[in-house]
């Protein structure tokens, strides 16, 4: 049994790190494959997106749908319980443009929408 002190150790336990929030915020969005993910979250090698993939799915945020087609075709989306993390992700992409305007000299921080 793992113990937590705080109910933001648990939060971040399960969608903290690199990749996960920005996994989850692209899946908000629609059902993806892994090589649309793959395009989407850049930098991310192939092996920590499967992990991550199935850590999300492992905790409930995230379904893996598998076709019976050749070649194979397997579709990521999210599950309820991730879906209601949108207004969260939502709030933490304002709060880093906020801060990203504040903080940043004039045209030290670029920011590339790829959706």
């Amino acid at each position: 049994m793992k113990t937590y002190y705080c109910d933001l150790e648990v939060s971040l336990e399960i969608i903290g790190g690199k990749w996960k929030g920005l996994i989850l915020y692209y899946l908000i969005k629609g059902p993806k494959r892994t090589s649309e993910l793959k395009r989407l979250v850049h930098s991310i090698s192939q092996k920590m997106l499967i992990q991550t993939l199935r850590e999300l799915e492992t905790d409930g945020l995230i379904r893996r749908k598998m076709y019976n087609q050749v070649p194979p075709k397997v579709e990521y989306s999210t599950t309820e319980l991730g879906q209601s993390l949108e207004p969260i992700l939502r709030e933490l992409c304002s709060w880093g443009g906020n801060y990203a305007e504040k903080t940043f000299a004039q045209g030290e921080y670029q920011i590339l929408y790829v959706d």
